[in-house]
């Protein structure tokens, strides 16, 4: 376990909901990932991510499925592309397994 934060330290990450309306193969990334683009409604966007989600989820499964991504994390250049969101899972080993809303929700939802 990691050490214990403060309400403030919790409440500076911006956790929303966004539909993923895009995906690519991501060939140049050292691990196997796709690059996906994440739509988070009117107020945030649409914002790029990379993943490494690949030994889970083929790119059918995945198009128009609604995630939770942290969306306040600076810019992050991955190879020959930058990466401006961090979507969530739990991961064992290689393998992780998105978080999702159960039911369908507005795109730029916030999680608390």
């Amino acid at each position: 376990m990691k050490e214990t934060i403060t309400w403030p330290d919790f409440s500076k990450i911006d956790m929303r909901v966004g539909t993923i309306i895009e995906i690519k193969d991501f060939p140049e990334a050292r691990k196997p990932a796709y690059q996906l683009h994440v739509d988070f409604g009117k107020t945030i966007g649409i914002r790029k991510t990379s993943a490494q989600i690949t030994q889970r989820y083929s790119k059918d499964q995945l198009l128009g499925k609604q995630i939770i991504a942290v969306v306040n994390f600076p810019k992050k250049q991955i190879a020959n592309f930058m990466s401006e969101c961090l979507i969530l899972g739990a991961v064992d080993g290689s393998d992780v397994i998105l978080l999702r809303p159960d039911d369908e929700v507005d795109n730029g939802l916030k999680i608390s």
